[in-house]
């Protein structure tokens, strides 16, 4: 068995150091580090507890244990440290997420003790712009404003469905869910073409750093797909990031999602990496 030292639950004192790590990869690091300039590392406001691999002063892995387990560049010694750590701990997470290698790892750790899981997506690769795409924007997709919050929730569940799999109103009866939708909404990081009263394309800013913002809940109304919205708004979605928020926008989907893929492609994404979720 892999010997290793032990896994550390960090604080505010251990901030700059964190982002020091995070900022090594921003487009892989994006959530965790957009959580940690927002709220610091305080347990109560993280949502979660941050644990530390290395000493003070010679911090070299994280792991964001919150309703995600997020690793952070950990090797094998790091992986071995933070599974240790969840199993001892118990699964509180909906799921384990981030680049192939460390998640697979930790899995492979935790499975025997978690498992079975609901679903794993073996592979997702991670696509970037930092520059307009070359494709016209749609003019119609602009920030949803509050009193649009009925109008746009049915998408939003929608979408979360389709992509996970369960309801985001199950367990909590959707309180928790229909919370951040309404504050993605309050601080004008949802974005929608709206017409006659139906979302036709909408997408949120999930998380926002200095160096890159990654969008997430992509969607186009089931009965207009295939008629280009999902590439025009797109296309929108970058231009309003890259003038309001980072100098470059990051997303990761699903590899089996050939038409996102494609989509994402013409609009000027790259892919840059490949991460993986384990779903609970």
């Amino acid at each position: 068995m892999l010997r290793t030292s032990a896994s550390r639950v960090l604080d505010d004192q251990d901030r700059e150091e964190v982002l020091s790590v995070l900022d090594a990869d921003p487009v892989a690091n994006v959530f965790v580090a957009s959580r940690v300039r927002s709220v610091g590392l305080s347990p109560a406001r993280l949502g979660g507890q941050m644990w530390g691999f290395g000493p003070r002063g010679g911090l070299t892995s994280l792991c964001y244990a919150g309703a995600n387990l997020v690793p952070v560049n950990a090797g094998p010694e790091a992986v071995q440290a933070f599974a240790d750590r969840a199993r001892k701990q118990g699964r509180r997470c909906s799921s384990i997420v981030g680049p192939v290698d460390p998640v697979e790892k930790l899995w492979e750790r935790l499975e025997p003790y978690w498992g079975p899981a609901r679903a794993i997506r073996w592979a997702q690769p991670v696509m970037a712009i930092s520059s307009p795409s070359p494709v016209p924007p749609d003019p119609l997709v602009r920030r949803v404003r509050p009193d649009e919050f009925a109008t746009l929730l049915p998408a939003c569940v929608a979408m979360f469905t389709e992509e996970v799999g369960i309801s985001p109103d199950l367990g909590d009866g959707g309180a928790l869910y229909r919370s951040r939708v309404a504050e993605l909404i309050r601080v004008g990081r949802s974005f929608a073409r709206i017409e006659d009263g139906r979302v036709v394309f909408k997408a949120e800013v999930g998380a926002v750093t200095p160096q890159v913002c990654q969008i997430q809940g992509v969607w186009v109304h089931p009965e207009l797909r295939g008629r280009g919205h999902a590439v025009t708004g797109m296309s929108a979605i970058v231009e309003q990031t890259l003038r309001h928020f980072a100098p470059a926008v990051t997303l990761y989907v699903n590899d089996f999602n050939a038409p996102a893929r494609a989509a994402y492609r013409r609009v000027g994404f790259k892919e840059v990496d490949t991460f993986m979720s384990v779903l609970f």
